[in-house]
Protein backbone atom coordinates (compact mmCIF):
# COMPACT_ATOMS: atom_id res chain seq x y z
CA UNK A 1 0.00 0.00 0.00
CA UNK A 2 1.39 3.70 -0.50
CA UNK A 3 -0.83 5.13 2.50
CA UNK A 4 -1.85 2.77 5.60
CA UNK A 5 -2.98 -0.19 4.19
CA UNK A 6 -6.19 0.28 5.62
CA UNK A 7 -7.86 0.07 2.21
CA UNK A 8 -6.61 -3.32 1.36
CA UNK A 9 -7.20 -4.71 4.75
CA UNK A 10 -10.73 -4.04 4.96
CA UNK A 11 -11.15 -4.69 1.15
CA UNK A 12 -9.40 -8.14 2.14
CA UNK A 13 -11.34 -8.76 5.16
CA UNK A 14 -14.48 -8.41 3.46
CA UNK A 15 -13.77 -10.67 0.59
CA UNK A 16 -11.87 -13.85 2.88
CA UNK A 17 -15.02 -13.98 5.00
CA UNK A 18 -16.72 -15.52 2.24
CA UNK A 19 -14.43 -18.11 2.43
CA UNK A 20 -15.55 -20.00 5.88
CA UNK A 21 -13.42 -23.20 4.94
CA UNK A 22 -9.61 -20.76 4.22
CA UNK A 23 -8.21 -19.23 7.22
CA UNK A 24 -6.02 -16.56 5.92
CA UNK A 25 -3.00 -15.14 6.54
CA UNK A 26 -2.14 -11.79 6.67
CA UNK A 27 0.85 -9.36 5.61
CA UNK A 28 0.07 -6.49 5.69
CA UNK A 29 2.81 -3.52 4.04
CA UNK A 30 2.40 -0.11 4.19
CA UNK A 31 3.26 2.67 2.97
CA UNK A 32 5.60 1.40 -0.17
CA UNK A 33 6.48 4.65 -1.87
CA UNK A 34 10.51 3.66 -2.76
CA UNK A 35 11.91 0.56 -4.97
CA UNK A 36 13.50 -0.24 -1.82
CA UNK A 37 10.28 -0.47 0.35
CA UNK A 38 9.21 -2.47 -2.40
CA UNK A 39 12.27 -4.80 -2.49
CA UNK A 40 11.18 -5.72 1.30
CA UNK A 41 8.05 -6.76 0.38
CA UNK A 42 8.46 -8.62 -2.68
CA UNK A 43 10.92 -10.75 -0.49
CA UNK A 44 7.97 -11.44 2.13
CA UNK A 45 5.68 -12.34 -0.62
CA UNK A 46 8.69 -14.98 -1.90
CA UNK A 47 9.52 -16.39 1.03
CA UNK A 48 5.07 -17.12 1.57
CA UNK A 49 3.12 -16.30 -1.47
CA UNK A 50 -0.17 -16.11 -1.85
CA UNK A 51 -2.22 -13.57 -3.23
CA UNK A 52 -1.12 -9.51 -3.43
CA UNK A 53 -3.43 -7.03 -3.67
CA UNK A 54 -1.89 -3.30 -3.85
CA UNK A 55 -3.30 0.22 -3.52
CA UNK A 56 0.31 1.63 -5.20
CA UNK A 57 -0.17 4.53 -7.19
CA UNK A 58 3.37 5.05 -8.51
CA UNK A 59 3.72 3.82 -12.41
CA UNK A 60 7.55 1.96 -11.98
CA UNK A 61 6.09 0.49 -8.55
CA UNK A 62 3.18 -0.94 -9.99
CA UNK A 63 4.79 -2.59 -13.22
CA UNK A 64 7.33 -3.79 -10.75
CA UNK A 65 4.91 -5.70 -8.95
CA UNK A 66 2.86 -6.99 -11.93
CA UNK A 67 6.50 -8.53 -13.34
CA UNK A 68 7.39 -10.12 -9.83
CA UNK A 69 3.93 -11.52 -9.12
CA UNK A 70 3.79 -12.97 -12.63
CA UNK A 71 7.43 -14.62 -11.73
CA UNK A 72 6.25 -16.19 -8.59
CA UNK A 73 3.02 -17.07 -10.55
CA UNK A 74 1.07 -15.43 -8.04
CA UNK A 75 -2.24 -13.51 -8.85
CA UNK A 76 -2.04 -10.14 -8.04
CA UNK A 77 -4.70 -6.71 -8.14
CA UNK A 78 -4.62 -3.60 -8.06
CA UNK A 79 -7.65 -3.09 -5.81
CA UNK A 80 -8.66 0.95 -7.03
CA UNK A 81 -7.88 0.24 -10.54
CA UNK A 82 -11.65 -1.00 -11.01
CA UNK A 83 -13.00 1.84 -9.31
CA UNK A 84 -10.58 4.80 -10.71
CA UNK A 85 -11.55 3.24 -14.32
CA UNK A 86 -15.26 3.85 -13.79
CA UNK A 87 -14.96 7.69 -12.68
CA UNK A 88 -12.35 8.05 -15.74
CA UNK A 89 -15.06 6.96 -18.13
CA UNK A 90 -17.99 8.85 -16.14
CA UNK A 91 -15.81 11.90 -15.18
CA UNK A 92 -14.25 11.54 -18.84
CA UNK A 93 -10.72 12.79 -17.07
CA UNK A 94 -7.47 11.06 -16.66
CA UNK A 95 -6.68 10.30 -12.93
CA UNK A 96 -3.95 12.46 -11.33
CA UNK A 97 -2.52 9.79 -8.83
CA UNK A 98 -1.45 11.60 -5.39
CA UNK A 99 0.29 8.98 -3.31
CA UNK A 100 -1.93 9.21 0.17
CA UNK A 101 -4.73 11.79 -1.16
CA UNK A 102 -6.85 10.20 1.19
CA UNK A 103 -4.85 11.12 4.10
CA UNK A 104 -4.38 15.06 3.25
CA UNK A 105 -4.21 17.42 6.54
CA UNK A 106 -7.16 19.40 5.02
CA UNK A 107 -9.82 21.52 6.69
CA UNK A 108 -12.14 17.89 7.09
CA UNK A 109 -9.04 16.66 8.79
CA UNK A 110 -8.61 19.21 11.55
CA UNK A 111 -12.16 19.41 11.98
CA UNK A 112 -11.95 15.54 13.21
CA UNK A 113 -9.67 16.30 15.43
CA UNK A 114 -11.11 19.26 17.20
CA UNK A 115 -13.88 16.49 17.25
CA UNK A 116 -11.81 14.02 19.10
CA UNK A 117 -10.49 16.36 21.13
CA UNK A 118 -13.63 17.65 21.80
CA UNK A 119 -15.00 14.40 22.75
CA UNK A 120 -12.17 12.85 24.77
CA UNK A 121 -12.76 16.15 26.94
CA UNK A 122 -16.52 15.78 27.22
CA UNK A 123 -16.13 11.98 28.02
CA UNK A 124 -18.30 10.38 30.98
CA UNK A 125 -19.76 13.39 31.86
CA UNK A 126 -17.44 15.74 31.78
CA UNK A 127 -16.97 19.75 31.01
CA UNK A 128 -21.25 19.45 31.32
CA UNK A 129 -21.48 22.97 31.55
CA UNK A 130 -20.41 23.23 28.07
CA UNK A 131 -22.97 21.27 26.13
CA UNK A 132 -24.12 23.86 24.32
CA UNK A 133 -21.25 23.35 21.79
CA UNK A 134 -21.56 19.36 21.44
CA UNK A 135 -23.27 18.42 18.18
CA UNK A 136 -24.57 15.27 19.47
CA UNK A 137 -24.80 14.66 23.45
CA UNK A 138 -25.00 10.92 24.06
CA UNK A 139 -26.99 9.43 27.06
CA UNK A 140 -26.79 5.43 28.39
CA UNK A 141 -26.28 3.77 31.90
CA UNK A 142 -23.27 2.43 32.44
CA UNK A 143 -21.75 -0.22 29.67
CA UNK A 144 -24.00 1.04 26.64
CA UNK A 145 -20.81 2.24 24.82
CA UNK A 146 -21.06 5.79 24.94
CA UNK A 147 -17.47 6.44 24.78
CA UNK A 148 -16.83 4.32 21.67
CA UNK A 149 -19.63 5.66 19.95
CA UNK A 150 -18.79 9.49 20.76
CA UNK A 151 -15.04 8.40 19.93
CA UNK A 152 -16.63 6.77 16.56
CA UNK A 153 -18.56 9.85 15.41
CA UNK A 154 -15.45 12.42 16.03
CA UNK A 155 -13.51 10.74 13.83
CA UNK A 156 -16.43 11.48 11.37
CA UNK A 157 -16.01 15.39 12.44
CA UNK A 158 -18.94 15.12 15.23
CA UNK A 159 -17.94 16.69 18.35
CA UNK A 160 -19.78 14.23 20.82
CA UNK A 161 -20.85 14.56 24.34
CA UNK A 162 -21.29 11.26 26.51
CA UNK A 163 -23.03 11.68 29.74
CA UNK A 164 -24.02 8.89 32.23
CA UNK A 165 -27.34 8.15 33.65
CA UNK A 166 -27.04 7.05 37.19
CA UNK A 167 -29.53 6.83 39.68
CA UNK A 168 -29.65 9.27 42.08
CA UNK A 169 -27.62 12.12 40.58
CA UNK A 170 -29.13 14.78 38.15
CA UNK A 171 -28.37 15.51 34.70
CA UNK A 172 -26.60 18.57 34.30
CA UNK A 173 -28.61 21.67 34.03
CA UNK A 174 -27.37 22.83 30.90
CA UNK A 175 -28.87 19.42 29.35
CA UNK A 176 -32.34 21.30 29.81
CA UNK A 177 -31.34 24.19 28.09
CA UNK A 178 -31.15 25.66 24.78
CA UNK A 179 -28.79 23.91 22.50
CA UNK A 180 -28.45 23.00 19.48
CA UNK A 181 -26.61 19.29 20.03
CA UNK A 182 -28.71 15.88 18.67
CA UNK A 183 -29.88 14.07 21.95
CA UNK A 184 -29.68 10.51 21.59
CA UNK A 185 -29.96 7.71 24.35
CA UNK A 186 -28.55 4.49 24.48
CA UNK A 187 -30.16 1.19 26.28
CA UNK A 188 -28.43 -1.67 27.35
CA UNK A 189 -30.35 -5.24 26.73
Amino acid sequence: SDATGETLTTIAKAAAVQYAQIRPIEHVHPLVRTQRQLDRAIQEIESAPGIVLYTVVKKELIEEIERCCRELKVPCLHVLEPIMKVFESYLGAPQTPIIAGQHLLDADYFARIDALNFSMAHDDGQLPQDLSRADIIILGISRTSKTPTSIYLAQRGYKTSNLPLVPGIELPEALTKPHRAFVVGLVAS
